[in-house]
């Protein structure tokens, strides 16, 4: 797909025809679950530390067996299968990639777990029921309108229910030269626009949300691109990226972007919990 000087680093096409064409690549080479490991001692596999992210996540957002959880942005459904699995949550996943609603029901079905899956845009997203926690993992610096969707979010959940997220984020009072040079890359290989944590906490207080616990997860997750610049040295996959054309190519170079911006402490991976009021 060609990106005119015009189009929005995280525009809608870019982001379902990318996943629509590597989700399968993902799951081969990434695992069941797409996002950052939290490492406690630094010695643990990259699958032991992502379930250590979704513990934390759980952990940190207070979240009890049996909750009905909206998982948005919920890629190949591995954090509501886990959650499923082993706290017995009534799961609901959203993802904007109809190949990744297949392969996320078709792993559930196999589980025998609770948990379905939805082909839905998250901006857009409307349910009749309503859920005690949202939660989402590295998703919501893909939208297009971050404050509309925090305003749907607690549309969606019941009184004094819990939003859970973790993303991607950029340092404060950054310099707009240093975002040109340092997080231009990232957003437009990633798919992103990149807001700050502070952001986020205005944009939840607007639509009516109380935040209890910010925080900054760099220390614990940055070896995540370690492994990642590992898994892209692999010569078939830039092969395969050739075929696929540019797109894949800058997507492939971001990995480095990021692993620099973890070590400037320019790209930010934070948590946020908040609570709608009451």
């Amino acid at each position: 797909m060609l990106v005119s000087a015009m189009t929005r680093t995280n525009d809608k096409a870019r982001v379902i025809d990318h996943y629509d064409r590597i989700s399968p690549y993902y799951r081969a080479l990434w695992g069941e679950h797409i996002h950052h490991g939290y490492w406690i001692r630094g010695d643990e596999s990259k699958d032991t530390a992502q379930i250590q992210m979704i513990e934390h996540l759980v952990e940190a957002a207070a979240i009890k067996p049996h909750a009905r959880i909206l998982d948005v942005g919920c890629g190949f459904g591995g954090s509501s299968i886990y959650l499923a699995r082993k706290y017995g949550v009534e799961a609901t996943g959203i993802t904007i990639s109809p190949l990744q609603v297949e392969m996320a029901n078709k792993t559930a079905e196999q589980a025998g777990v609770s948990a379905s899956f939805l082909c839905m845009d998250a901006e857009s997203m409307h349910f009749d029921q309503s859920f005690d926690v949202l939660w989402s993992v590295e998703s919501i610096s893909h939208y297009q309108d971050v404050p509309g969707f925090f305003v749907k979010a607690a549309k969606v959940l019941k009184p004094g229910g819990t939003l859970a997220i973790t993303d991607w984020f950029k340092q404060e009072s950054l310099h707009p030269r240093d975002h040109k040079k340092f997080l231009r890359p990232i957003e437009d290989g990633m798919m992103v626009e990149l807001h700050t944590m502070r952001d986020y906490e205005r944009y939840l207080e607007a639509a009516g949300f109380a935040v209890s616990r910010s925080e900054v997860l760099n220390q614990h997750t940055a070896k995540s691109w370690e492994i990642g610049l590992n898994i892209i040295k692999d010569k078939a996959l830039w092969e395969l990226a050739a075929s696929y054309g540019p797109e894949f190519i800058r997507f492939l170079r971001a990995f480095r972007a990021i692993r620099s911006g973890f070590l400037s402490g320019i790209f930010v991976n934070g948590l946020l919990v908040a609570a709608k009021s009451a």
